[in-house]
């Protein structure tokens, strides 16, 4: 827990993205609807009436700088936790505090980075005074709040969302970089901002991270520094400026991992894993991609790749990267290795298509429910056969609409688990013939 403005550091060796932080609005690029002219958070800010608010947005977008512009420009005591590090211990220290400013008729605002990372002890220890205004929360979070935030935390905060920064916006940033800092003797050639801008991917932190390392590792030429795009090339020193999270790169190199999972390929699997890892992708579109694979092409004949799978996206969700590589490493292999089946796609391709074409079929009366006695009189749930008054559990009564009463979508194939399903399947049929 600190002050957010206690900073001892000398300016010279704070990073350039630090460096060029907005103290004020003014300065501000991007975010138009939540901070622009007449916008919400500026007019808390200018009539000094900040509520508890969540801030959900992508790494890079201004989330940290907000909080900080609200510090600056409000008459409140500021504190930041950091939901990495701190504990219900710590909490407890600073809702002291904030009694005691209360006492005083003084506002405390908590800032919260990651206040995703926060438990649900942590997050319930916050509610009863967010409720009777010992404090003002202010969280930050990369992750949906509905799904990171208590239920009723998030009832008593408005949720902003900040969208990527547009390559405008980023270059915008850089340029002023370049003329407010010591960088004023930097020749940066045309096309150079707009690829580092494109490498960022609305990121200003990273944007600027990356114009500061190619400046400092650029040797002097007369007297400048001059920038151009193969000493860009150069100092990265890869090609990952080549990689397009957007872009056709993106596509290739995922429809690569697919399809060598799907051809039993290990090895391959792995190369396009890394390949994609190394180039900055978010590891967590690769794992809903094998979530995706492992229903998709593998299916019931390993029904345990799903779960896999889905392990996989929580291991990455809380790990990060990079250490969650050798958890991607371990699904991609185990899909691999899985024997494959695409029966459910094929299954749900064949009635999605019949779905679109009898949109007009009604269910069946004795599939629908009988909640009133008017239902009850319209013959709904009329001939209904509860399965489990059936000797095996199993009856013959219709369920498809008549134009599709023979009709089959799932067709299990031989390969591992799924031959099992296959066998199972059709006994229920022989036995719905006998009955």
């Amino acid at each position: 827990m600190r002050n957010l403005f206690e900073d001892n550091d000398s300016y010279e060796y704070k990073p350039l993205a630090e460096k060029m932080r907005p103290q004020k609005l003014e300065d501000f690029f991007g975010q138009e609807e939540i901070v622009g002219k007449n916008s919400p958070i500026r007019k808390m800010i200018e009539n000094d009436a900040i509520t508890s608010m969540i801030l959900w947005g992508p790494p890079g977008v201004g989330k940290t700088t907000i909080a900080k512009i609200i510090a600056h420009q409000t008459n409140s005591a500021f504190y930041e936790l950091s939901a990495v590090t701190a504990g219900v211990k710590e909490i407890k220290e600073l809702i002291e505090l904030a009694k005691f400013n209360k006492a005083s008729k003084k506002k405390t605002i908590v800032f919260v980075d990651e206040i995703h990372r926060f438990n649900k002890s942590q997050q319930d220890a916050f509610l009863p005074h967010v409720e009777n205004g010992n404090i003002i929360l202010i969280g930050a979070t990369t992750e949906n709040p509905s799904f990171e935030v208590n239920s009723a935390l998030l009832s008593r905060s408005k949720v902003y969302v900040l969208k990527s920064l547009t390559h405008e916006e980023i270059i915008g940033i850089l340029k002023r970089a370049l003329k407010e800092t010591e960088f004023q003797n930097v020749l940066i050639e045309k096309g150079v901002l707009e690829i580092i801008a494109k490498l960022s991917n609305g990121d200003a932190r990273t944007s600027l991270n990356t114009l500061e390392n190619v400046i400092n590792i650029t040797p002097l030429t007369k007297e400048k520094k001059v920038i151009n795009k193969e000493t860009l090339k150069h100092s990265l020193q890869s090609k990952v400026f080549l990689y397009d999270k957007k872009g056709e790169q993106h596509y290739n190199l995922i429809s690569a991992l697919h399809k060598s999972m799907r051809n039993s390929d290990p090895d391959a699997a792995i190369y396009y894993l890394a390949r994609m890892l190394e180039a900055g992708e978010d590891p967590l579109y690769i794992a809903r991609r094998l979530i995706r694979f492992a229903s998709e092409d593998i299916g019931l004949a390993n029904p345990n790749a799903l779960v896999q799978a889905t392990t996989v996206y929580n291991a990455c969700h809380y790990n990060g990267m990079p250490e969650c590589n050798v958890n991607l490493t371990q699904a991609v292999v185990y899909l691999s290795l899985s024997p494959k089946s695409n029966a459910l796609y094929m299954a749900y391709q064949s009635a999605s298509k019949d779905a679109k074409s009898t949109m007009e079929e009604t269910v069946p009366l004795n599939l629908r429910n009988a909640v009133t006695k008017l239902d009850k009189e319209l013959g709904n749930g009329a001939y209904y056969q509860y399965a489990h008054d059936f000797e095996n559990k199993i009856t013959n009564m219709q369920c498809l609409p008549d134009s599709l009463k023979d009709k089959t979508y799932y067709y299990p194939t031989n390969s591992g688990h799924e031959s099992k399903w296959k066998e199972i399947l059709n006994k229920i049929k022989e036995t719905k013939k006998k009955i």
